[in-house]
């Protein structure tokens, strides 16, 4: 029997506000974001000296036969950092504020690992694919709502105390799920 093979793109978080072809960087462990990769114009009336946008891309490819039985899928889940969607105010950024913006970016990646872990728990199934849908949906929104936490509770970056506690927690964290770190 002749399988057929549908491949579905999803961007999600920040991607909507991405334009065609816009570079990305990919999270990586050893290259960490810099002043020079926030590309964006800076929002002049706002209080926020810098703005960090990232997001997860995912997409999935599903196998089926012809009589639309689902035989395999695979996922591809990326980290990625949007150079032209992410500003700075040059006169206020310093290093403690770009640790911070690069913690976002950690966060992201947190949530793609997190992402890749629950999709090796799913079977295949004719419901893959909603399965799939749904997942996306709530790693978005318990990305988003992390995100929120991470802003309110370290005041933007103002109380370090909370800044340091946070930067331990996500470490843990990110390395809790190293065996979820995509690799190339």
């Amino acid at each position: 029997m002749a399988l057929l093979n549908l491949k579905f793109l999803f961007l999600f978080f920040f991607s909507v506000l991405a334009q065609d072809n816009e570079p990305v960087i990919s999270w990586n462990p050893s290259n960490k974001i810099t002043w020079s990769d926030f590309k964006g114009k800076s929002i002049l009336n706002s209080d926020a000296v810098a703005t960090t946008a990232s997001g997860i891309t995912f997409g999935f490819a599903i196998t089926q036969k012809n009589n639309n039985e689902v035989v395999d899928f695979t996922t591809e889940v990326y980290a990625h950092f949007y150079p032209k969607q992410s500003w700075y105010k040059v006169e206020r950024a310093d290093a403690h504020i770009l640790d911070h913006e690069r913690l976002h970016f950690d966060i992201t990646e947190l949530y793609a690992r997190k992402f890749r872990y629950r999709i090796g728990l799913l079977k295949v199934s004719n419901s893959i694919k909603k399965q799939l849908q749904k997942m996306h949906n709530d790693i978005n929104s318990e990305l988003a709502e992390m995100q929120d936490k991470y802003d309110s509770e370290t005041d933007f970056s103002r109380n370090f105390t909370s800044q340091a506690l946070w930067k331990a927690y996500i470490d843990a964290e990110l390395k809790k799920y190293d065996k979820y770190q995509y690799v190339n």
